[in-house]
Protein backbone atom coordinates (compact mmCIF):
# COMPACT_ATOMS: atom_id res chain seq x y z
CA UNK A 1 0.00 0.00 0.00
CA UNK A 2 2.50 2.44 0.81
CA UNK A 3 4.09 1.88 -2.34
CA UNK A 4 1.38 1.95 -4.41
CA UNK A 5 -0.27 5.74 -2.51
CA UNK A 6 3.54 6.58 -3.73
CA UNK A 7 2.50 5.76 -7.13
CA UNK A 8 -0.74 7.36 -7.13
CA UNK A 9 -3.39 5.48 -5.85
CA UNK A 10 -5.81 6.10 -3.40
CA UNK A 11 -7.01 3.41 -0.85
CA UNK A 12 -10.69 2.83 -0.65
CA UNK A 13 -11.35 0.02 1.50
CA UNK A 14 -9.08 -3.33 2.81
CA UNK A 15 -10.10 -6.69 2.14
CA UNK A 16 -9.41 -9.69 4.33
CA UNK A 17 -10.39 -13.19 4.49
CA UNK A 18 -10.78 -14.76 7.69
CA UNK A 19 -11.06 -18.26 8.78
CA UNK A 20 -14.41 -20.54 8.97
CA UNK A 21 -15.04 -19.01 12.73
CA UNK A 22 -14.66 -15.76 11.74
CA UNK A 23 -11.95 -14.95 14.72
CA UNK A 24 -8.66 -14.41 12.60
CA UNK A 25 -7.11 -14.16 9.15
CA UNK A 26 -7.46 -17.21 6.77
CA UNK A 27 -3.63 -17.77 6.47
CA UNK A 28 -1.96 -16.17 8.68
CA UNK A 29 -3.66 -16.10 12.26
CA UNK A 30 -3.79 -12.42 12.48
CA UNK A 31 -6.65 -11.76 15.52
CA UNK A 32 -9.99 -10.18 13.62
CA UNK A 33 -9.43 -6.64 16.39
CA UNK A 34 -6.14 -6.45 15.74
CA UNK A 35 -6.83 -6.35 11.60
CA UNK A 36 -9.83 -3.90 12.40
CA UNK A 37 -7.36 -1.70 14.58
CA UNK A 38 -4.35 -2.02 11.79
CA UNK A 39 -7.55 -0.72 9.37
CA UNK A 40 -8.41 1.94 12.11
CA UNK A 41 -4.88 3.63 12.10
CA UNK A 42 -4.78 3.91 8.53
CA UNK A 43 -8.15 5.02 8.65
CA UNK A 44 -9.84 3.17 6.33
CA UNK A 45 -12.64 0.67 6.50
CA UNK A 46 -11.61 -2.97 6.65
CA UNK A 47 -13.74 -5.78 4.81
CA UNK A 48 -14.36 -9.23 6.04
CA UNK A 49 -15.78 -12.75 4.97
CA UNK A 50 -15.26 -15.70 6.58
CA UNK A 51 -13.68 -18.84 4.12
CA UNK A 52 -12.50 -22.14 3.58
CA UNK A 53 -9.44 -22.84 1.35
CA UNK A 54 -12.03 -25.02 -0.70
CA UNK A 55 -14.29 -21.84 -1.25
CA UNK A 56 -11.56 -19.07 -0.70
CA UNK A 57 -11.86 -17.95 -4.95
CA UNK A 58 -15.23 -18.35 -5.56
CA UNK A 59 -16.19 -16.12 -2.74
CA UNK A 60 -13.32 -14.02 -2.96
CA UNK A 61 -14.32 -13.29 -5.95
CA UNK A 62 -17.99 -12.13 -5.38
CA UNK A 63 -17.42 -10.26 -2.55
CA UNK A 64 -14.48 -7.92 -4.51
CA UNK A 65 -17.33 -7.77 -6.83
CA UNK A 66 -19.64 -6.57 -3.67
CA UNK A 67 -17.10 -4.04 -2.90
CA UNK A 68 -16.29 -2.45 -6.60
CA UNK A 69 -19.90 -1.62 -6.75
CA UNK A 70 -19.79 -0.44 -3.66
CA UNK A 71 -17.01 1.82 -3.77
CA UNK A 72 -16.41 2.33 -7.43
CA UNK A 73 -13.26 0.54 -7.44
CA UNK A 74 -10.94 0.58 -10.41
CA UNK A 75 -7.73 -1.28 -9.10
CA UNK A 76 -6.99 -3.93 -6.34
CA UNK A 77 -3.71 -3.73 -5.21
CA UNK A 78 -1.96 -6.89 -4.32
CA UNK A 79 1.94 -7.21 -2.31
CA UNK A 80 3.28 -10.08 -4.38
CA UNK A 81 7.39 -9.88 -5.29
CA UNK A 82 8.17 -12.96 -8.06
CA UNK A 83 5.70 -15.69 -7.60
CA UNK A 84 4.09 -15.97 -11.19
CA UNK A 85 1.56 -18.23 -10.01
CA UNK A 86 0.32 -15.61 -7.36
CA UNK A 87 0.09 -13.06 -10.03
CA UNK A 88 -1.64 -15.23 -11.85
CA UNK A 89 -4.70 -15.96 -9.52
CA UNK A 90 -4.42 -11.96 -8.62
CA UNK A 91 -5.29 -10.79 -11.91
CA UNK A 92 -7.94 -13.80 -12.84
CA UNK A 93 -10.02 -12.45 -9.31
CA UNK A 94 -9.43 -9.39 -10.43
CA UNK A 95 -10.58 -9.19 -13.94
CA UNK A 96 -13.74 -11.32 -12.57
CA UNK A 97 -14.60 -8.28 -10.91
CA UNK A 98 -13.47 -5.80 -13.45
CA UNK A 99 -10.83 -4.01 -11.55
CA UNK A 100 -6.96 -4.31 -12.49
CA UNK A 101 -4.28 -6.06 -10.53
CA UNK A 102 -1.72 -3.68 -9.55
CA UNK A 103 1.39 -5.17 -7.48
CA UNK A 104 3.35 -2.06 -7.06
CA UNK A 105 6.56 -4.03 -5.71
CA UNK A 106 6.38 -6.78 -8.76
CA UNK A 107 9.91 -7.91 -9.37
CA UNK A 108 11.68 -5.92 -7.30
CA UNK A 109 15.07 -7.06 -5.19
CA UNK A 110 13.81 -8.88 -2.21
CA UNK A 111 16.69 -7.85 0.01
CA UNK A 112 16.14 -4.40 -1.12
CA UNK A 113 12.50 -4.54 -0.47
CA UNK A 114 13.10 -5.10 3.23
CA UNK A 115 15.71 -2.55 3.70
CA UNK A 116 13.61 0.01 2.19
CA UNK A 117 10.46 -1.19 4.09
CA UNK A 118 13.08 -0.71 7.05
CA UNK A 119 13.88 2.86 5.76
CA UNK A 120 10.57 3.90 5.65
CA UNK A 121 9.59 3.33 9.12
CA UNK A 122 7.51 0.34 8.36
CA UNK A 123 8.02 -2.07 11.43
CA UNK A 124 6.37 -5.09 11.42
CA UNK A 125 6.91 -8.14 13.21
CA UNK A 126 7.16 -11.83 12.73
CA UNK A 127 3.96 -13.69 13.83
CA UNK A 128 4.40 -17.15 12.23
CA UNK A 129 7.16 -18.79 11.15
CA UNK A 130 8.58 -22.59 9.47
CA UNK A 131 10.78 -24.77 11.90
CA UNK A 132 13.80 -23.72 10.47
CA UNK A 133 13.78 -20.57 12.43
CA UNK A 134 11.67 -21.92 15.08
CA UNK A 135 9.75 -20.48 18.00
CA UNK A 136 12.41 -17.87 18.84
CA UNK A 137 12.08 -15.94 15.51
CA UNK A 138 8.43 -14.91 16.55
CA UNK A 139 7.83 -11.82 17.46
CA UNK A 140 10.64 -10.28 16.61
CA UNK A 141 10.79 -7.05 14.48
CA UNK A 142 11.85 -6.87 11.34
CA UNK A 143 15.13 -4.98 11.72
CA UNK A 144 19.09 -5.18 9.84
CA UNK A 145 19.80 -7.69 12.69
CA UNK A 146 17.23 -10.26 11.62
CA UNK A 147 18.29 -9.73 8.11
CA UNK A 148 21.52 -10.60 8.70
CA UNK A 149 20.40 -13.50 10.81
CA UNK A 150 18.14 -15.02 8.74
CA UNK A 151 20.86 -14.97 5.71
CA UNK A 152 23.30 -16.59 8.18
CA UNK A 153 20.48 -19.44 7.87
CA UNK A 154 20.06 -19.49 4.24
CA UNK A 155 16.66 -17.99 4.78
CA UNK A 156 15.03 -15.24 2.29
CA UNK A 157 14.98 -11.79 3.43
CA UNK A 158 11.78 -11.16 2.54
CA UNK A 159 10.17 -14.76 3.24
CA UNK A 160 8.77 -14.87 -0.04
CA UNK A 161 9.14 -18.99 0.21
CA UNK A 162 7.15 -18.76 3.36
CA UNK A 163 9.85 -18.94 5.64
CA UNK A 164 8.16 -16.85 7.51
CA UNK A 165 4.78 -14.10 7.87
CA UNK A 166 4.54 -10.68 9.66
CA UNK A 167 2.40 -7.91 11.23
CA UNK A 168 2.86 -4.25 10.42
CA UNK A 169 2.52 -2.71 13.78
CA UNK A 170 4.02 0.99 12.59
CA UNK A 171 3.87 2.89 9.20
CA UNK A 172 3.95 6.15 7.81
CA UNK A 173 0.48 5.49 7.18
CA UNK A 174 -0.58 5.19 10.78
CA UNK A 175 -1.92 7.49 12.95
CA UNK A 176 -0.81 5.22 16.03
CA UNK A 177 1.64 2.48 16.26
CA UNK A 178 -0.34 -0.31 17.35
CA UNK A 179 0.40 -2.11 20.83
CA UNK A 180 0.55 -5.67 20.17
CA UNK A 181 1.99 -8.66 22.62
CA UNK A 182 2.91 -12.50 21.86
CA UNK A 183 1.04 -13.85 24.80
CA UNK A 184 1.75 -17.69 23.85
CA UNK A 185 3.36 -19.67 21.07
CA UNK A 186 2.33 -23.14 19.61
CA UNK A 187 3.09 -25.23 16.74
CA UNK A 188 0.56 -26.52 13.90
CA UNK A 189 1.46 -28.53 10.74
CA UNK A 190 5.08 -28.19 11.11
CA UNK A 191 4.79 -24.55 11.50
CA UNK A 192 5.34 -21.91 14.64
CA UNK A 193 2.34 -19.40 15.16
CA UNK A 194 2.36 -16.32 17.58
CA UNK A 195 -0.75 -16.33 19.61
CA UNK A 196 -1.47 -12.31 19.79
CA UNK A 197 -3.19 -9.58 21.79
CA UNK A 198 -3.94 -6.27 21.39
CA UNK A 199 -2.84 -4.03 24.56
Amino acid sequence: MHMAIKDGYSPSVLLNVLNEYGDRSRSHGIPKEILKAQANAMSLPIYFFESSWGDYERLYIENLQSLTKKYSLQSAIFGDIDIESHRQWEEKVSNAANLNAILPIWQQPRKQLVLDMIAYGIEAIIVSCNNDLGFDYLGRTIDQELIQDLESLGVDACGENGEYHTLVINAPLFKKKLNVQVVERETSSNYNFAKLELV
